[in-house]
């Protein structure tokens, strides 16, 4: 059961994942190339491009695109309560799903027992070991730096606490923080993130003289001036939750190298002098060689080979000018803005609801609909029966609900169909929808699953359209029926290829409905003119109040006649199965009449959330 769920999982996050690991990767790429443009400037520019590379991985791309998914909703729909639909699949993202993928109305089949079915299952759990393996290894270091600070002893007074308070005023903080002499062996460093204590390690102070001291502590008050230790801790949570990307802890050697050298620059500025400055760091490295801060910011971190020479360097660093501040003030307004704008325009216009429905942008639609209410006699209330019929000019259907159609559309069962919030009206219509000349001769054209499949999209269409219909998929265990063969075999007629069934059922206009039709009268009698075992399987989960599964391995288009006292007789709306009494007739008239058998189980299926609808659009 695991495995399924996680093969569902996987299929539906796997596209979002890759579009924006791909994404942010190229992020990177873009931050590498504009620091190389600032590698005479400030290093504070270059660690601030590389920290925002960071945070890029915890912010998809789809995010923005949402919000202006959201502001463009909001800006056509004032008043409605819409909420904030993420588009998950947009332009300019490769890996998305199949124009029309089928909503499933059957469970992972147990016998897939290939490696091929396996993989997902397989990737998702070596990530979710790998995120707690990097989770365990930060706590446990975090945790040794805790216990070493809450045992050092907190120093009041002294040379090194009277050093500390000239560093604060040399660097222009308001508060002054608390200095712990530890025992453990550590260099000296700021540990904590809302209350900053710094770090001294017992024994160190000996071996600096006062100027070696200020310049030292100096470094940690820009520590925590600029806030390190939480740009440290954001980029460790993409590193539990990236850590399969290389990119990322290259990324992380980037960020500490220029956090460094940032401060370096920010103690000479102020005054510290060369030579009295690089001493300072090697004396620090000599007396805590190899202590692992890796929850703290410090004052050994990056290449201190190199990072010697650039302190000891008499190259003049550069501000930014005029024209790399526009440089970086556009990647910043790029970065966000771009986003927002593609979903505002893009999404609001053209793609909200084709990507929330998925329905390709080219699906064909009616060229005139005429919906309106259902008006019934009062001795008819309650008793006109619900219909649907595509013909090859449209659509046809009397005293429906939006449910039903909602059913139509996406191939799923009353109990895929979630409304929790209310949004679908309680009203039926009557609703004749026509195509143009053009769209009848091209669907001619197409074969008979071709053909149904594109009258659904121009379902969901006019759904989008004039009932304003926005929904999305999620996953959900439900109780269904599996069809399966009888012992004695099936007892369907195939199709005969080619046949028009000139003598078959009419379709509402008069003329022969054709192959694939499917039809109930009012003796009780499902009807199906080569019909494949999944519409049937459709058609009998209406009755049932449950999906059905067809798991008959009948490939073929059949011809049939099922007879049981259930069918036909739905209540308005079609929104209620048939009584127990019924459901048990249908159940034995399908294993007796067609050979086939109906067994219930417990299975997860992907059902659709309905996020948004109204009343239909006037005429």
């Amino acid at each position: 059961m695991i495995p399924q769920y996680l093969n569902v999982i996987w299929s539906a996050i796997a596209p979002a994942v890759g579009n924006h690991l791909w994404q942010s990767t190229l992020f990177v790429g873009v931050a590498g190339l504009l620091t190389l443009a600032l590698r005479r400037n400030y290093a504070r520019a270059r660690y601030c491009l590389w920290l925002a590379a960071s945070v890029k991985f915890l912010v998809p791309f789809s995010l923005l695109i949402g919000i202006g998914h959201f502001l463009s909703w909001s800006r056509s729909s004032a008043g409605a309560k819409e909420g904030l639909y993420f588009t998950m699949e947009e332009v300019s993202q490769p890996f998305t799903q199949t124009a029309l993928p089928a909503i499933s109305r059957a469970p992972f089949s147990a016998d897939f027992s290939g490696l091929i079915h396996l993989l997902p299952a397989i990737l998702v759990s070596v990530w979710f070991c790998g995120l707690v393996m990097v989770l365990f290894v930060w706590c446990a270091r975090w945790r040794r730096i805790s216990e070493a600070t809450r045992a050092a002893v907190p120093l009041r007074e002294g040379r090194e606490v009277e050093a500390l308070r000239r560093a604060e005023r040399f660097v222009g903080m308001r508060h002054g923080i608390e200095m712990r002499l530890s025992q453990a062996s550590l260099e000296p460093g700021i540990f904590g993130i809302i209350r900053p204590v710094l770090v001294w390690p017992h024994g160190i102070s000996e071996r600096l003289e006062d100027a070696h001291l200020e310049a030292i502590l100096a470094h940690e008050m820009w520590h925590v001036r600029r806030h390190d230790n939480l740009a440290a801790a954001i980029h460790m949570v993409v590193e539990v939750f990236f850590w399969f990307h290389p990119i990322v802890w290259w990324l992380g050697a980037r960020v500490v190298e220029e956090r460094e050298r940032a401060c370096d620059e920010a103690v000479l500025e102020c005054g510290s002098k060369r030579q009295i400055y690089a001493e300072s760091i090697l004396k620090v490295c000599e007396f805590c060689v190899g202590s692992p801060l890796n929850c703290v910011s410090g004052v050994t971190g990056s290449d201190l080979k190199k990072r010697i020479a650039q302190i000891m360097s008499e190259r003049v660093t550069r501000q930014l000018d005029f024209s790399r501040r526009v440089l970086l003030s556009a990647f910043a307004l790029a970065a966000f803005l771009v986003p927002i704008g593609f979903g505002l325009v893009n999404v609001g216009q053209i793609r909200a609801d084709v990507t929330a429905q998925n329905l390709p942008v080219e699906a064909p639609t009616y060229a005139s609909v005429s919906i309106k209410p259902t008006i019934a006699k009062p001795d008819e209330l309650g008793s006109r029966m619900v219909r649907l019929q595509f013909t090859r000019y449209g659509l046809t259907a009397t005293n429906i609900g939006l449910k039903p159609l909602i059913r139509s559309a996406y191939g799923v069962g009353d109990d895929q169909i979630s409304d929790s919030a209310g949004w679908l009206p309680s009203e039926t219509y009557d609703i004749d929808a026509k195509i143009d000349a053009a769209t009848v001769n091209d669907l001619k054209k197409l074969s008979l699953d071709q053909r149904s499949a594109e009258r659904m999209l121009m379902l969901r269409a006019m759904l989008s359209d004039r009932f304003q219909l926005v929904l999305h998929r999620e996953t959900k265990e439900l109780p269904v029926y599996s069809l399966v063969t009888a012992e004695n075999g099936a007892k369907l007629h195939e199709a005969a290829p080619g046949d028009a069934y000139l003598n078959g059922i009419k379709g509402p206009d008069g003329l022969p409905a054709g192959p694939g039709f499917l039809t109930f009268d009012n003796q009780g009698q499902l009807i199906g003119q080569a019909v494949p075992i999944a519409v049937l399987a459709a058609d009998l989960s209406r009755w049932l109040g449950k999906s059905v599964v067809d798991k008959t391995a009948l490939t073929g288009k059949y011809d049939f006649t099922l007879r049981a006292s259930g069918i036909g007789a739905l209540p308005e709306n079609g929104a209620k199965p048939s009584s127990e009494s019924s459901k048990a007739s249908i159940i034995s008239a399908v294993e007796e009449q067609l050979g086939l058998k109906l067994r219930l189980q417990s299975a997860p299926l992907e059902i659709v959330v309905i996020d948004h609808a109204t009343k239909p659009t006037q005429n």
